[in-house]
C-alpha cells in the first residue's frame, strides 16, 4: 500500500472510533434520561417526553451564554437578550411587514402557544391549504413559569394576505388543522416536535433547517447540535429527517436519514460517508420531477452543495445524487461540488415567476443577501443586499415564504436581540438584475 494510503488510515480509524462513541453516548444518555425525572422547568408540559437541558448552551445563533431567562413585561428576557422591540425601520427595497412570533406579534404567540422568544420559522406548504412553520430553540410560559422546548411548530392559513402579517388560527388539543399541536393539559402551550438529549457535550438541540410535504406526508430537515460555539459557530453531531402522518401534530425521526458530521466512509452504512458534513442544512425545493436539497456544513462559513433525489426516495440516502458540476450527478456525497462559495449559512430557495428566476435566500455577517440562477443548481448570480447590517443588526435565517409571489418577495427572518421572527416584503422591482 502506497504511503499515502497509510497515513490516511490511521485518522479515519480514530474518527470511526469517535463516531461509534458518540453514537453510544446519544443512545446512554437518552437512555439515562428517560429513567431520570427532567428539571421541571424544561418538561413540565412537553407530552414528548423529557427534553433534558443544555446547561447554560443557547439557540440557534450560534452564541454560547443564553441562560433560561425570566419575565420582563411579557417578553423572554436572558443574558445579553432584551425585551422584544418594535419592527425595525427599513429603507430601500425591503420593509418589515410585521413580527411573526413574540408579545409583539399580531398574533401574540406568547399568550396562545407559549412561544415568547424563538427563532428559524422554517415555513412550507402543507400541500391542503396550510403553511405549517418549524421553529427552533423556543421559551414560554407554562404552568405558571417559563420553560423552554428545543421545537415547535405552528400552522397558518395558506391564503391569508401576507401583507397584513402571518396568523395562526387557536389551538385545539386533538385537532391536527389547529394553529398547534397542544394537549388537554396545557392548550395553550405548543408541543415541541422532537426532542434532543439535552445532555452538554452530546446534543444539547435540535434544530429544523428545511420542510416540505409529499404526497400528504411531511417532513423536516433538522441538525443535531452537539455543541455551540461562538458566533455563528456551532458543532453537529449529524443531520437527520423527521416525519408525520398527520400535519405535524406528531413527528418520527427516520434513522435511515441521518448524516453523521464526519468525513469516514463506512462501506454499507450510507448513515456514514464522506461528504455527509456538507449537508449538516439542508432546504428543501422542488422543481420538475426532482427535489433539490441544499445543505451547508455547521455554522454559517461553508459553502453551498445540492443534492436531488425523487419525492419517493426522500428517505433513501441511497437515492440521492449529488451535484458535481456541469451537468453532472454522482451517488458519492463526498463528490458534491461547491454551488455558492463560502461563508454561507442557513439557505432558502424558490422560484419567483416575476423574475423567471429562481432566488436564493442566504446571511453574511448580519446582512440578508439574494443570488439569482435560471436553474437550480446554477449558475448563481453574485449577491444582491436586502438588508443590510446597517439597517438592522443580529439578522440571520432568512426563509422565503412559499406563497411569496410576483414583484413582492415575502420572507421570514431571525433578530437576534429579540431572539423572534418578522416577515419582510422586498419588492423585487428595485433589485432585479
Amino acid at each position: 500500500m502506497p504511503r499515502r494510503s497509510r497515513t490516511r488510515l490511521r485518522p479515519a480509524h480514530h474518527v470511526r472510533r469517535r463516531v461509534i462513541a458518540t453514537i453510544a453516548a446519544v443512545g446512554l444518555a437518552g437512555g439515562l434520561l428517560a429513567a431520570v425525572p427532567a428539571p421541571a422547568r424544561a418538561a413540565v408540559c412537553n407530552v414528548t417526553g423529557i427534553t433534558g437541558g443544555d446547561v447554560g448552551s443557547t439557540g440557534s445563533s450560534g452564541s454560547s451564554e443564553l441562560g433560561w431567562g425570566s419575565l420582563d413585561f411579557g417578553s423572554y428576557r436572558a443574558g445579553g437578550k432584551k425585551p422584544q422591540g418594535p419592527l425595525p425601520k427599513l429603507t430601500g427595497a425591503s420593509k418589515a411587514v410585521s413580527w411573526v412570533t413574540g408579545p409583539r406579534s399580531p398574533a401574540r404567540t406568547d399568550t396562545r402557544f407559549g412561544i415568547t422568544a424563538t427563532d428559524v420559522g422554517v415555513p412550507w406548504d402543507n400541500g391542503s391549504g396550510q403553511i405549517l412553520m418549524a421553529f427552533g430553540d423556543t421559551w414560554g410560559k407554562c404552568a405558571g413559569q417559563m420553560a423552554w422546548k428545543h421545537n415547535t411548530m405552528l400552522r397558518s392559513d395558506a391564503n391569508s394576505d401576507l401583507a397584513k402579517g402571518i396568523r395562526f388560527p387557536n389551538a385545539v388539543p386533538g385537532s391536527v388543522r389547529s394553529g398547534a399541536s397542544v394537549s388537554s393539559a396545557h392548550p395553550t402551550w405548543a408541543q415541541p416536535m422532537f426532542n434532543a438529549v439535552g445532555v452538554r457535550n452530546i446534543e444539547v438541540g435540535r434544530i429544523p433547517t428545511g420542510g416540505i410535504s409529499v404526497n400528504g406526508t411531511q417532513f423536516v430537515s433538522f441538525m443535531s447540535i452537539h455543541r455551540w460555539l461562538g458566533p455563528g459557530r456551532w458543532s453537529t453531531n449529524y443531520s437527520g429527517i423527521a416525519l408525520s402522518h398527520n400535519n405535524g401534530q406528531t413527528w418520527t425521526v427516520d434513522n435511515n436519514t441521518l448524516r453523521w458530521n464526519t468525513d469516514l466512509t463506512i462501506p454499507g452504512v450510507p448513515q456514514v460517508a464522506s461528504g455527509h458534513n456538507r449537508f449538516q442544512m439542508g432546504a428543501f425545493l422542488r422543481s420538475g420531477e426532482y427535489i433539490y436539497q441544499y445543505g451547508t456544513p455547521n455554522g454559517r462559513f461553508g459553502s453551498a452543495h445540492v443534492a436531488r433525489f425523487r419525492p419517493a426516495d426522500i428517505l433513501n440516502l441511497n437515492r440521492y445524487q449529488y451535484f458535481r458540476g456541469g451537468t453532472s450527478w454522482s451517488s458519492n456525497p463526498a463528490e458534491a461540488a461547491p454551488i455558492v462559495a463560502g461563508p454561507v449559512g442557513e439557505i432558502s430557495v424558490a422560484y419567483n415567476a416575476f423574475l423567471g428566476r429562481f432566488v436564493m435566500l442566504t446571511e453574511r455577517a448580519g446582512t440578508i443577501m439574494m443570488r439569482t440562477s435560471p436553474s437550480p443548481v446554477g449558475p448563481w448570480s453574485g449577491e444582491r443586499v436586502l438588508i443590510s447590517q446597517r439597517q438592522s443588526s443580529g439578522l440571520y435565517t432568512p426563509y422565503i415564504h412559499p406563497r411569496s409571489s410576483g414583484e413582492d418577495l415575502y420572507f421570514v427572518v431571525s433578530r437576534w436581540d429579540d431572539y423572534n421572527v418578522m416577515l419582510v416584503r422586498t419588492d423585487l422591482s428595485k433589485v432585479r438584475p
